[in-house]
């Protein structure tokens, strides 16, 4: 893969400088490789989601046009980008200047360490770059045998609901591969019967075709019996509707991939404060104590400041991550931890507390190894750490329409940090029941977590569903303190009281 052009003489000397500084430091990363584009190309990778090959599809095109104008107006500007994969891939924009370059290096070279050694990115896909040329070569092969429209409507479908994975479970392996035949093309499937794990060529052995019809009509019989299916909720709505939803072998080969995309992205999502908060630690670690010049350090300040600053009213997740981490370090390296810290009142014996342990950095990178950004913040974010950094709630005041602080409650700002994470903040959606009423209507359940779905948003997630499933789709959840059913039934949208 080689989009832009390779490292300039005085970039390569850049580049394995900074190398043998993160080398040193203890970062752990996979082969990196760097290549120089233009603001052009960055607006393009940067809309494909960092990749220099996706499916076709219109969202990218908005995304791109989106950046274009935004870059052209000066209103942003992209640095870096980097993409977890065996190799990683990152991208050097060719107009910036090398304290720029050297900043960015730095920085991807902690994003790489952190993609290989953090503990929810094990599962994830090292060959991805192949694999989404993989689906693009897929998708291009459907829309010019079914048509573009047909399947860029059936992909917008997929991608309204790319949420409802489950977050929580790891990386599955039972990635979906179609079935190459004119039959299956053209024909649905309500429901497929369960398969043992096994290799490909393996398969006809492992699975032969009265085992498989066996199992399927053992199930039949226990839907039936049961009048519930799944037996448990199911929290992966996508695998349950790719397995089970009456669907042609292109459309459940797109939600497949739509799935494995979401699930290759999830713990990015997940750890978002954690690693940018970790590649600004040793971007700016690097540069101040290793590699910038006596010339360089007012540049480097005024791009650094940049990243980090967090304007009143809003997080910046590289502000938040960066002083978090340094904050274990400096409690980590003074012993401010543990029972004796907790149980001590004295505010002069706390701020002159320092046991000299110097276990700080072996604590960050202990915590950078098995911590999400939910755990990051509920273990780690500290009293003191707020007062500190004058953290606080707000929300909207009904009578005057302006956006207030609403506290200062460390254990309010800790709750609505925490719930803001959980689940990316999105509702906790699972499949209760595919036959429910015993009319093989879906039922979905929402877990309440004492805030209403957006009912605007969820008709429209309804109707998607409905496009897949084929059947009318319900949802448990309350409405307003009120036990409720959202009902659609491909025409109208009603409710019902249960």
């Amino acid at each position: 893969m080689m989009l832009g052009t390779e490292l300039t003489p005085e970039l390569q000397k850049a580049n394995e400088e900074i190398k043998a500084y993160a080398k040193a430091y203890g970062l752990d990363f996979f082969e990196t490789i760097f290549e120089v584009i233009d603001y052009k190309q960055v607006n393009e990778i940067a809309a494909l989601g960092g990749f220099p090959t996706r499916y076709p599809h219109w969202r990218f095109g908005m995304e791109y046009d989106r950046l274009a104008k935004s870059y052209q107006f000066g209103l942003h500007k992209i640095y870096e980008m980097v993409i977890n994969n065996d190799p990683c891939y990152a991208y050097l924009m060719r107009s910036n200047s090398i304290v720029d370059q050297k900043l960015v290096m730095a920085h991807v070279y902690a994003h790489c360490d952190f993609f290989k050694c953090n503990m929810y990115f094990q599962k994830t896909n090292r060959k991805m770059i192949d694999e989404m040329a993989n689906h693009a070569s897929r998708i291009r092969g459907y829309m010019d045998k079914y048509g573009i429209e047909p399947v860029e409507d059936f992909i917008d479908v997929c991608l309204s609901i790319e949420n409802l994975i489950d977050y929580q479970a790891e990386r599955p392996d039972d990635i979906y591969r179609p079935e190459e035949t004119e039959e299956d093309d053209e024909r649905p499937a309500p429901l497929r019967a369960p398969k043992l794990k096994s290799k490909g060529y393996m398969d006809k052995y492992i699975n032969p075709d009265d085992f498989l019809e066996q199992q399927k009509q053992r199930l039949e019989k226990q839907r039936e019996k049961n009048k519930k299916f799944p037996p448990n909720p199911e929290k992966d709505v996508l695998l349950f509707l790719q397995e089970y939803a009456p669907l042609h072998t292109w459309q459940r080969d797109i939600l497949a991939i739509i799935r494995e995309e979401s699930y290759y992205f999830s713990p990015q999502g997940q750890t978002k404060i954690m690693n940018e908060g970790w590649a600004s630690y040793w971007h700016s670690t690097i540069m101040t104590q290793k590699a910038l010049k006596d010339s360089e350090i007012v540049d480097f300040a005024d791009h650094h400041s940049g990243t980090v600053f967090m304007r009143p009213g809003s997080l910046n997740p590289y502000k938040l991550g960066l002083e978090l981490y340094r904050d274990i370090e400096d409690r980590w390296n003074k012993g401010k931890h543990g029972k004796a810290w907790e149980e001590c009142n004295d505010y002069r014996k706390k701020a002159e507390w320092d046991k000299k342990d110097n276990l700080g950095r072996q604590k960050i990178f202990e915590v950078r190894r098995l911590c999400n950004d939910v755990t990051f913040i509920d273990d780690y974010l500290t009293m003191e750490f707020a007062e500190r950094f004058k953290l606080f709630t707000f929300e909207a005041n009904d009578r005057s329409g302006q956006w207030e602080i609403a506290s200062r409650q460390f254990k309010e700002i800790k709750n609505k940090l925490l719930f803001s994470l959980t689940n990316f903040g999105q509702p906790f959606i699972s499949v209760e029941d595919a036959n429910f009423k015993n009319r093989t209507e879906l039922l979905l359940n929402h877990r309440h977590e004492g805030f209403d779905l957006k009912v605007s948003e969820a008709t429209k997630v309804m109707e998607n569903v409905y496009k897949i499933w084929k059947k009318t789709v319900n949802v448990r959840t309350i409405v307003q303190g009120e036990n409720t059913i959202l009902i659609y039934d491909g025409k109208e949208h009603t409710q019902e009281k249960y």
